[in-house]
């Protein structure tokens, strides 16, 4: 349709604002259920503050970054190697990665109790309360998102006019803000949670031998905050940058591939049709009384699978309409992502749920000790990532073939971009479905802390077990998505190059060839980063955990009465601990991932950044898979033997050895595992922003 295009950004904007209005709207349904006794509101109340605290000192010490990077991205604009737009496109993409995860955490604290109190009535109920927090976390999410490229899109072409060669340009470099805010708020909240999950663990549950969330662990608000502060607005900054990063990286090659405006065009619709398709499958997420992770699973697949079918019905038409009817390959790569993300989520839930095999055998391996409950994990975990990878690995030829990468590189690597949009255009659902789960955790830890009935335990653990499963099926997703849009990025970084090269004057040396030895030693140094970058988190972690440890026991010992229960401990001092020592930590590894693709092309040139971006995308995919599914495992083997459908239940010897396999596994799940695939991307964007330094200056 002739001038279709034009219209595409208003009608985006006009969707994102839809999709903040059903967030919103959502919200307020949720306010209005009772949030519970007395003791359940002052215990809503302890986590929601300490939430806000650690979240306030957070974006202090980030807000310091982003005024230092501000400064030098407006210095290299002002020596001609960006346009003026990018710093302040750079403020923008951070400061809504932060809001996303703020306004999660904020309704998931206020959503904690509510979904307890609601188990009180029934299963379906409290569901319903956990799955409507997630989604108003999706929805900010993909809503804001939305509305920073659609604005962004109609400033430059509407108001400063823009060549569209030059919107692609421009637009190619503004997620580096939303990818630094990502990885500050996963690795601070992932150091913070772990840390008080792992500390409260191993001396309330392990050396104690009282009850996972009992009020008498000191650790246990830490623990709660925790969720809130990693699982929800960690989760939501990580997957705002990977929504915006696969469609600013589709538009660029859409406009290489093209030249026009209608290949941009085509991403922007997409997305604006899975929000539609998100909205419309939550209403179909509805569970009976059945505790069964089965069923459960089932009531959460029915509004995921009824989106995707839905996009992928949409993107034929809108292939047509967009690109017309010579170009209508072009949605196979769209299905083909939709796909690969399905069969991605399905075999993680195969490896992580406790309906399957694999985690029934791992919780069996308990009865000999935490060392072979260990071992088990890691290969299970490390087994998990073949199916995955081969999955990428078919998306990407059918993407990159079907498009006519044969006979032209840059319409197969479009194709291998719309894949990956394809794969996050449902991304409201997909990701509420992941971020209730956290919800349903401390519903279960507050249920235990107000003494509320068993069998409400029974069904928040149930939610619990659940939400485990779509955790690690949600990390797998960006993960896998993550893959296909660094894959684009490192093509998009070389039309960057090419593009800096023709304003100069110069030519661009195209010799990425692997025996380059500047292509070689990047692609090793690369392939590192990722392992780097795990020790550091995982470090992080056990120095953090051990601090937690050391007051824990402190107070066990100085509190007369605590353990009896008529001690009062200091939560404050566990919360405070876990905040000082996650912001101190997450320091070194953010700045790793912006200052090391820098160096790398001082000293290697733009041949030697192509090398170390394909060494990390390779590594960085497979480690955060192998990660994220081993603790997905680990804990819910831990739940399978509380079920007492294994072993000897809660306080046995098998319990114990879960416990200690669930505790080796936080930090793998939590922390390093889903950092690695923003890293990923992160080392991409900054790639591209300073592609013009690296081009100007470097040694070999």
């Amino acid at each position: 349709m002739k001038g279709f295009e034009n219209f595409v950004p208003f009608f985006t904007l006009v969707i994102s604002l839809a999709a903040l209005l059903f967030a919103l709207i959502t919200a307020k349904k949720i306010i209005k259920f009772p949030e519970g006794t007395d003791k359940m509101k002052e215990i809503s109340k302890w986590v929601r503050q300490g939430a806000l605290a650690y979240l306030k000192r957070q974006y202090k010490v980030v807000g310091i970054f982003f005024a230092c990077m501000f400064v030098v991205l407006v210095v290299m604009a002002a020596l001609g190697m960006l346009t003026w737009f990018v710093p302040f496109a750079f403020i923008t993409g951070g400061f809504y990665s932060g809001l996303s995860g703020f306004v999660g955490m904020k309704i998931a604290t206020l959503s904690n109790g509510r979904t307890a109190n609601a188990c009180r009535e029934s299963l379906n109920k409290g569901l319903r309360v956990a799955f409507s927090a997630g989604s108003v976390m999706g929805f900010t999410v993909v809503g804001l998102g939305l509305f920073d490229l659609s604005t962004w899109f109609i400033l430059l072409k509407f108001v400063f006019k823009l060549e569209t060669a030059a919107i692609a340009s421009s637009m190619l470099t503004f997620g580096m803000g939303a990818s630094s805010m990502a990885l500050f708020a996963r690795v601070g909240g992932g150091i913070f949670t772990k840390a008080a999950d792992v500390g409260a663990d191993l001396v309330g549950k392990v050396e104690a031998g009282i009850p996972e969330d009992d009020p008498r662990n000191p650790a246990v608000i830490a623990d709660n905050v925790g969720d809130n502060v990693g699982d929800v607005a960690g989760m939501g900054a990580d997957l705002y940058e990977s929504y915006v990063g696969s469609i600013i990286s589709s538009l660029a090659l859409g406009y290489a591939a093209f030249g026009s405006l209608k290949a941009i065009a085509l991403p922007l619709v997409l997305a604006g049709l899975g929000i539609v398709a998100s909205i419309i499958g939550t209403f179909l997420v509805r569970t009976g009384e059945s505790t069964e992770q089965s069923t459960l699973l089932k009531a959460l697949s029915r509004g995921t699978n009824f989106s995707a079918i839905l996009i992928a019905v949409l993107s034929v038409p809108v292939t047509y309409l967009v690109l017309g009817a010579e170009n209508l390959k072009f949605c196979v790569p769209i299905l083909s992502g939709l796909i690969a993300g399905v069969l991605i989520g399905k075999a993680t839930e195969y490896f992580t749920s406790d309906t399957y095999k694999p985690t029934q055998k791992l919780a069996k391996s308990s009865s000999t000790g935490s060392a072979t409950i260990i071992i088990e994990g890691i290969s299970l975990g490390m087994l998990s990532t073949v199916i995955p990878i081969i999955i990428i690995g078919v998306c990407i030829l059918v993407s990159y073939f079907v498009c006519g990468g044969k006979t032209s590189a840059t319409f197969g690597l479009y194709g291998i971009a719309l894949a990956a949009v394809g794969m996050l255009s449902t991304l409201g659902i997909t990701l509420a479905t992941d971020a209730y789960g956290p919800v349903a955790d401390n519903a279960g830890g507050i249920a235990e802390m107000a003494g509320l009935e068993a069998d409400v335990r029974k069904k928040t653990d149930a939610l619990d077990s659940l939400g485990n499963t779509t955790a690690a099926t949600g990390k797998g997703f960006a993960i896998g998505s993550a893959a296909l849009t660094a894959l684009a990025l490192v093509a998009s970084y070389i039309d960057k190059i090419k593009e800096v090269a023709l304003k100069a004057g110069d030519e661009i040396v195209t010799n990425f060839d692997i025996m380059n030895p500047k292509v070689l030693v990047g692609l090793f140094i690369g392939a590192c980063l990722p392992f780097l970058f795990a020790a550091l988190t995982m470090s992080s972690v056990g120095k953090a955990a051990q601090s937690v440890v050391v007051e824990v026991r402190r107070q066990f010992k100085e509190i007369k009465g605590l353990m009896e229960g008529d001690g009062e401990p200091d939560y404050k001092s566990c919360v405070d601990l876990c905040t000082r020592s996650s912001l101190k930590e997450m320091i070194v590894p953010t700045i790793i991932a912006i200052v090391v693709p820098i160096v790398v092309g001082v000293v290697l040139g733009y041949q030697g950044v192509v090398g170390m971006l394909a060494g990390a995308t390779a590594t960085g995919f497979l480690l955060a898979i192998f990660m994220s599914n081993s603790g997905g495992t680990w804990d819910n083997a831990k739940k399978y033997i509380e079920s007492g459908a294994v072993g000897g239940g809660k306080g046995s010897d098998e319990h114990k050895a879960a416990v200690v396999g669930d505790t080796v596994g936080d930090p793998f799940k939590d922390t390093s595992g889903p950092s690695i695939n923003i890293l990923i991307k992160l080392l991409s964007m900054v790639s591209i922003v300073f592609a013009a330094l690296v081009f100007k200056f470097h040694i070999l």
